[in-house]
């Protein structure tokens, strides 16, 4: 599980020292995303920080009777963990999301089929798109996680805007089929969320494992 390089990104390694003290978490420490979503990616480069990328080995499957929610959540931590462990002196981010049709998880569709019948049962409907965070550093002992609600209500979708949307933003890889940050806009009659790309929980959590967003040695110009 050896992380990829995000071109640009690479947290410099400091020289070797047997005075200096541990770094507190985040500080010097390498920075890992746990998820080879595009899209989780390019909302970590918005906080201009440097970063690597690792696939996370989980098993996905929702448990019997599990909530959109709580298996979001799991998730998350499953993902940051199974990262963390090979890497145990980094900070990990792990993110999910879980398409929440009253009560019925939905995930990513993989192919044009399945989107295409997931956009037609919310067609109309109130979904709550269920995104978890969580950030994890072995060495340090931090784990948490985090879970940001977003409420959206379809319009009444024909089968010619369903087709159309599919073959221009062919969101395979998306929990729900909708991309909301693109065309997926179109689709939606409202949103509602404190947090709509948990971005904000994200960072949250990543001051309190010690990462200095804003310190001048870590942003990117």
């Amino acid at each position: 599980m050896k992380p990829l390089t995000v071109a640009g990104t690479q947290s410099p390694v400091p020289p070797p020292d047997s005075a200096r003290p541990a770094p507190a978490p985040g500080d010097g420490r390498p920075l890992i995303l746990g998820s080879t979503s595009r899209y989780r990616s390019e909302l970590l480069q918005r906080l201009r920080i440097p970063f690597s990328v690792a696939a996370p080995d989980v098993d996905e499957t929702p448990r019997a009777g599990e909530a959109p929610a709580d298996l979001a959540t799991r998730l998350a931590l499953a993902k940051a963990h199974a990262v963390a462990r090979s890497s145990p002196a980094a900070v990990v981010i792990g993110a999910d999301q879980v398409a929440d049709l009253a009560g019925l998880p939905l995930g990513k569709p993989g192919n044009h089929a399945r989107a295409r019948a997931q956009l037609r049962q919310m067609s109309g409907q109130t979904v709550v798109f269920q995104t978890a965070v969580a950030v994890v550093c072995v060495e340090s002992g931090f784990a948490q996680g985090s879970l940001a609600a977003v409420r959206v209500i379809f319009r009444e979708l024909s089968d010619e805007e369903i087709e159309n949307y599919l073959h221009a933003e062919q969101p395979y890889d998306c929990a729900g089929s909708a991309k909301s940050e693109g065309l997926g806009i179109a689709l939606l009659a409202s949103i509602e969320s404190d947090d709509p790309t948990a971005l904000i929980r994200t960072c949250t959590m990543l001051r309190a494992a010690g990462v200095s967003l804003l310190a001048g040695n870590r942003v990117l110009s």
